[in-house]
């Protein structure tokens, strides 16, 4: 098992993470099926959203990245913003492993890693389409919290499942 770390990322490591964020809208594109959404335009370069910046400015806001035996093996994006409308301290915004760490342990490790250390209310949203996320956040949410709730909405605010839970 790989050596699992989170290491903030500062404004000087923006390219590497805008790198890695090209790699992520790659693999989640293939949600957006059949949607205007996620369509790769002339300049090769998938869109990234306009909040983006916002994590090395605000805040409430962070930028993690996650490392296997301090090789770069993804990030992590965590705010404060409730997809369901009810108080949260925190949110997973975006979570992504690279293919070649996928399915070893180190997704898991990182995920504990980041909601551990960060007492209060936590809520994570995962997307309709992505069934594969939802069993691994619900083992995360198990982990982390004793008693973890799961709303399931679809409507204006989200398509999909949250997960709510408590970390003392």
């Amino acid at each position: 098992m790989s050596r699992v770390e989170l290491e903030a990322i500062s404004a000087a490591r923006r390219p590497a993470f805008d790198a890695m964020f090209q790699l992520y809208i790659h693999d989640f594109s293939e949600f957006w099926a059949g949607q205007d959404r996620g369509e790769l335009p002339e300049s090769g370069r998938f869109d990234t959203y306009s909040e983006l910046d916002l994590y090395w400015t605000e805040p409430h806001r962070s930028a993690w990245f996650i490392r296997a035996d301090s090789h770069l093996a993804g990030f992590a994006l965590v705010n404060n913003h409730s997809h369901s409308g009810l108080p949260a301290d925190h949110d997973v915004a975006e979570f992504f492993v690279v293919r070649k760490h996928r399915r070893s342990g180190i997704g898991f490790d990182a995920a504990r890693q980041l909601i551990a250390g960060r007492p209060g209310q936590w809520e994570i949203a995962v997307v309709r389409a992505n069934v594969a996320a939802l069993g691994f956040w619900r083992r995360v949410a198990g982990s982390v919290s004793p008693e973890a709730d799961e709303l399931n909405l679809d409507d204006a605010r989200w398509n999909g499942a949250i997960l709510r839970f408590k970390v003392a």
